[in-house]
């Protein structure tokens, strides 16, 4: 895979703000890549400090936030699965998810020590995931390019809290899928408000640009087309 080609025509063909963020579940720190050490208050904070520079993350770096660390399929210590206890009760009792849904709340099934993070312009391994943020005219294109959008099929969803259980959504189905994100990710990535989260699994992004590519050409012409057709009429 082209990570640096793949990135750049995400980038231009979307007019990112911010880069492409890449993501490899691995079983032990990759060699010559620096160990993360610090502490964060989530797993989606991770996905921010990714846009500019690449890191190994353990099992451990995540269990600040354990419903990320569940989303990611991390094995839990007993201490923070109680915390993850705490999280759903509280989400349950507020009405901010309801208790049958906590059962189902997807995660990563791949057997994993911790992540590697990085821009996925300069990645070292092959990604598993791919991260964007997308403004709504964005993620209009992009539905488009993942098929979403036609009348011929059912309609592809676009999943909500936690943000971060959209990652085992593309991950397990080999499916690009979009949410429009969680109290939690835009409190702890402080991501523009007007931005949605983007997953494409790593071993469908060739596919997923190809079908960008024509997808844009598309939009082009119409617009060309729109543009003409809305000048033949005087104000």
């Amino acid at each position: 895979m082209d990570h640096a080609g793949i990135a750049r025509t995400l980038s231009a063909a979307f007019g990112l703000t911010t880069p492409p963020v890449a993501m490899s579940f691995v079983e032990s720190q990759p060699p010559g890549i620096p160990l993360f050490t610090g502490q964060v208050p989530s797993a989606c904070t991770l996905w921010r400090r990714a846009e500019t520079e690449t890191f190994y993350a353990p099992a451990e770096s995540h269990f600040n936030c354990p419903i990320g660390a569940m989303t990611m399929g991390f094995d839990l210590p007993p201490s923070v699965q109680a915390q993850l206890g705490g999280f759903l009760e509280k989400m349950c009792t507020c009405g901010y998810v309801q208790a049958e849904e906590a059962p189902n709340i997807p995660s990563i099934s791949k057997s994993k020590q911790g992540i590697t993070y990085g821009p996925l312009e300069s990645f070292p391994l092959t990604p598993d995931l791919i991260l964007m943020w997308l403004t709504p005219r964005q993620a209009m294109i992009y539905g488009e390019a993942v098929g979403s959008c036609r009348w011929t099929e059912a309609a592809t969803p676009v999943f909500g809290r936690p943000a971060c259980a959209v990652l085992p959504v593309a991950f397990e189905k080999s499916q690009p899928s979009t949410s429009f994100g969680c109290m939690g990710m835009r409190t702890f990535t402080e991501i523009d408000d007007d931005r949605l989260l983007a997953a494409i699994p790593g071993r469908a992004a060739e596919e997923f640009v190809q079908s960008l590519n024509n997808v844009m050409v598309a939009n082009e012409t119409m617009r060309e087309f729109y543009e003409g057709h809305k000048a033949s009429f005087t104000a």
